[in-house]
């Protein structure tokens, strides 16, 4: 059996229906650069990376959790990322792919990446928060954030099988897909796993791990993961979750979102799934300084000031009420779309 490396191309391979081998995509991948809009310029610029001689790409993290950084990722930990994807989801060469993510990131990589390995005929589109508004293709595969699924619910019906990734999806959002034939997937994964290790299928409350990896808990309850295929090490994340067995746990909430209010830990992802759909906006909950409490538990609202009845939040636990209401006019977001809870309330 012949291994894989970064310089095969699938026979059955198109990038916007056309087959290309290697040196043709690095002759488009010139072209791009050289005459492209700018998301074309980057993804002329992956490709040339992808097949140069160097065994590993620098990829930008998000920076949802923390300050961006580069990280070097191994090219044959990402063609098994691609292959681990493809028998997860039962993607079968000449299947019908979009990319409309942003390629500066590791999911609109790693989408480019799957093609080239398991032989996907890939439209690539500028991305956008609309993706499907004019396309009306039909597609085997697409991976989208929360955001563009929000504006694409019509659309979907033109999809087979849908990722999402790079936020959680909230409860409202779910109960809107729920009915369609699309089948629809949450993802859960990082820049340093090389996007998704597990998934769910919507309506589903536990994700499932992927081939080759495991999961297990460290003192704190966080997941730690072991995927020797994309990482030499486990990774330890701040992903506070319950294990339901060898593959599967359920996402509680970030460990460094947890608040200490008067002694009482509160997870904000928990109380916010309570308040989805009865609060006309975005939002979230956080904890700042307090003299008595140590941290008071606030609730942080995007745009204009609103008002609540005395009795709104009684259907929350006690500990579980916002001491205060904060409106920001408008939330600070990374590039691919995450909402960044510290930045937005500093202002």
């Amino acid at each position: 059996m012949t291994t894989l490396t970064h310089h095969n191309v699938h026979n059955y391979f198109k990038l916007n229906g056309y087959h290309l081998n290697g040196k043709e995509l690095s002759r488009v991948a010139y072209s791009y650069i050289k005459e492209g809009d700018l998301y074309e310029q980057v993804i002329g610029e992956f490709l040339l990376d992808w097949f140069d001689n160097k065994d590993y790409i620098e990829v930008t993290t998000s920076g949802s959790t923390g300050l961006p950084k580069q990280v070097s990722l191994q090219k044959k930990a990402m063609i098994e990322s691609a292959l681990a994807t493809g028998d997860f989801f039962d993607l079968k060469p000449g299947d019908k792919a979009l990319l409309c993510l942003p390629v500066q990131f590791i999911a609109g990589k790693m989408m480019l990446v799957r093609s080239l390995i398991l032989g996907l005929d890939i439209d690539v589109i500028e991305p956008s928060l609309e993706p499907l508004a004019r396309n009306k293709t039909k597609y085997d595969f697409v991976a989208m954030v929360p955001l563009q699924v929000q504006n694409s619910i019509k659309g979907l019906v033109n999809v087979k099988k849908l990722i999402v990734g790079g936020a959680k999806m909230d409860t409202s959002l779910e109960e809107k897909l729920r009915p369609l034939k699309t089948k629809i997937y949450e993802t859960y994964g990082m820049t340093e796993t090389i996007t998704h290790i597990a998934a769910k299928q919507v309506g589903e409350k536990a994700f499932s791990v992927l081939p080759n990896v495991k999961i297990s808990r460290d003192e704190r309850e966080c997941l730690v993961i072991s995927a020797p295929s994309v990482s030499d090490v486990p990774i330890v994340t701040n992903d506070l979750v319950e294990l339901i067995s060898e593959n599967q746990f359920v996402f509680i909430g970030r460990i460094d979102n947890v608040i200490n209010s008067g002694g009482v830990k509160l997870i904000p992802e928990k109380i916010e799934t309570k308040l989805i759909g009865k609060i006309n906006a975005r939002f979230f909950v956080t904890g700042v300084p307090d003299i008595a409490l140590g941290e008071k538990l606030i609730l942080v609202i995007e745009g204009e000031k609103q008002d609540f009845a005395p009795d709104f939040f009684d259907f929350l636990d006690k500990f579980e009420k916002p001491k205060e209401i904060v409106f920001v006019p408008k939330f600070k977001e990374t590039g691919n779309g995450k909402m960044l809870r510290k930045p937005s309330l500093e202002g």
